[in-house]
């Protein structure tokens, strides 16, 4: 997997930037990004801050876990009901 250049708070700070009033052209060839990856970004992380950010990765990673206990119960139940059925 490709290792991300940027972290997000770092990503927060330029959109910050191009609030105030900094071309996107500019910020671009200041940091080394391309256009699209800004508006990707400005898409994503549009009117957060640092804070807003972490407190997504957090919930993100939340979700991730509950998804995987929900399949690993899931499963266990699957097995479950089909050994009972083949008990019977």
């Amino acid at each position: 997997m490709k290792r991300k250049k940027y972290s997000e708070s770092q990503i927060v700070r330029i959109l910050q930037e191009a609030e105030a009033g900094v071309p996107v052209t500019e910020l671009s060839r200041k940091y080394g990004f391309s256009q699209s990856a800004f508006y990707r970004w400005r898409a994503k992380y549009g009117g957060m801050d640092v804070a807003a950010v972490q407190r997504l990765k957090a919930l993100e990673e939340e979700n991730r876990r509950l998804k995987q206990m929900y399949a690993n119960l899931s499963l266990e139940h699957e097995i479950l009901k089909d050994l009972l059925e083949k008990k019977d």
